[in-house]
């Protein structure tokens, strides 16, 4: 979340504290879908109901289903940075490394899913490296200048927790593009905890991540949805437990109430009638819509997925698709995560832009401008046919390089460590073995 305020305005506890305020009023509508993503539903909270009556309460967590197996889509194949520049690609490699980025970028990837937005931070360790950490939306807010550009001007950390006995403390920081500054608000007095230090970033040390333009969430229209499918679930289950408690109607004979007990037990009934009218022996039961309920459960199942454009890849119709008319299934899940790479992919440079401002960075031979020109690859994780795909890289022999024909093999991670590999092999192998695609030459595809 962005809040704009003029470009001069500096920042004061009482700045702080009016927009703290102002945030945690916007994260009620993010809580509803974080409970929801916990299996914490609306049915849950209903008011229970009267004189003994079934209430049953059932959720199913299409929710937490949507964003997982699109988080899987669209980044369940680790993102790929590349640079031309080896020291560089050695440097960001470290760095990935070090911060264990392939399960930041996906933690990332599914709080962007979940709010619309999320947030990533930088700061340097006491190991004196730099280090990546993502953040929820709802623990943290950005403040931006009024122009068309929203320039970042301040970014603010807040978090709650109990010191000394008191509750709900609550501590966080803030930092512009200079200096960091941690505060409190202790027995209801804001205050600042220490004086402000430089952080050694040129830049504001954090990146807005952003799912779509609107910042809106994978599952925010479909919440409403989801509430209506277990409130007809769950009264549909209502209906099983009447159905199978239903009360026994007698007419024409007088059963003692000793003879009950009897009754429910051996299940034996035994009635002689007047000669004129025989005793009639059933079940109340009352009227049953059960096509109805189906029918409205199978509409609000299907809306679902629709709505958020995500395949249901457990449905038995699914898997036995393939090809173009699996990829047909699939499209409006990948247009969505096209439109979320390119955000990710700008979110990713200016990650990049801020690392390498930094003097530690500096140390290893990066220039501040290295961040320009850098590629992300992302692999949207298809069901794969790892023989189709060599087929189709060996049919693309001398038609396109050798660094394409791998990037077209799924099973291959790194094309620059394959490439290397390749090119010892064929620098060993003897004169009657050439590379791994039997054409003499630099792996590269230069000629010899």
């Amino acid at each position: 979340m962005i809040f704009k305020i003029p470009a001069d305005t500096p920042m004061t506890l009482e700045l702080l504290q009016k927009y703290i305020a102002k945030h945690k009023t916007a994260n009620t509508e993010m809580v509803k879908i974080h409970d929801a993503y916990e299996n914490e539903y609306e049915i849950y909270d209903m008011a229970a109901k009267d004189d003994g009556k079934p209430d049953n309460r059932v959720s199913v967590n299409v929710i937490k289903y949507i964003i997982d197996t699109f988080g899987g889509f669209f980044c369940g194949i680790p993102i790929k940075t590349m640079s031309e520049d080896e020291a560089v690609s050695d440097y960001v490699q470290f760095l990935d490394a070090y911060n264990d980025q392939d399960d930041n970028n996906a933690e990332l990837a599914k709080l962007m899913d979940i709010d619309g937005e999320a947030f990533e931070m930088y700061y340097a360790d006491e190991e004196g490296e730099i280090c990546i950490t993502y953040l929820s939306a709802m623990d943290a807010f950005m403040f931006c200048d009024e122009s068309i550009l929203e320039r970042p001007l301040y970014f603010v950390r807040w978090y709650k927790s109990e010191i000394d006995g008191e509750e709900n403390v609550i501590h966080g920081s803030w930092s512009d593009g200079t200096y960091v500054q941690h505060f409190a608000n202790r027995g209801g007095v804001w205050r600042w905890e220490d004086e402000p230090k430089q952080h050694g970033f040129k830049y504001l040390p954090a990146v807005r991540y952003v799912e779509n333009a609107e910042a809106t969430g994978l599952c925010h229209s479909i919440l409403p949805l989801n509430d209506a499918y277990n409130k007809a679930l769950s009264e549909k289950c209502n209906d099983v437990d009447y159905f199978a408690d239903a009360y026994m109607k007698i007419l024409g004979a007088k059963v003692d109430e000793s003879d009950i007990p009897h009754v429910k037990r051996d299940r034996i009934l035994n009635f002689t009638g007047d000669g004129e009218q025989l005793p009639e022996v059933d079940f109340l039961a009352k009227p049953q819509a059960d096509e109805t309920q189906e029918h409205l459960l199978d509409r609000l199942w299907n809306a679902m997925f629709i709505t958020a454009m995500v395949a249901n890849i457990s449905d038995e119709d699914f898997g036995n698709s393939s090809g173009v008319a699996l990829k047909y299934k699939l499209q409006a899940m990948s247009n969505l995560a096209k439109t979320k790479e390119r955000k990710f992919s700008s979110g990713m440079n200016q990650r990049y832009k801020i690392i390498f401002s930094h003097p530690l960075a500096q140390v290893h031979g990066i220039s501040a401008t290295n961040w320009i020109g850098m590629k992300y690859t992302f692999t949207q994780n298809y069901p794969a046919n790892v023989a189709d795909e060599i087929d189709n890289a060996k049919n693309a022999e001398g038609i396109v390089s050798h660094r394409t024909q791998l990037e077209m093999i799924s099973t291959v991670e790194d094309v620059d460590q394959e490439l290397e590999r390749i090119a010892e092999e064929t620098a060993e192998a003897p004169p009657a073995i050439d590379d791994a695609f039997n054409k003499t030459g630099d792996v590269n595809g230069k000629s010899a």
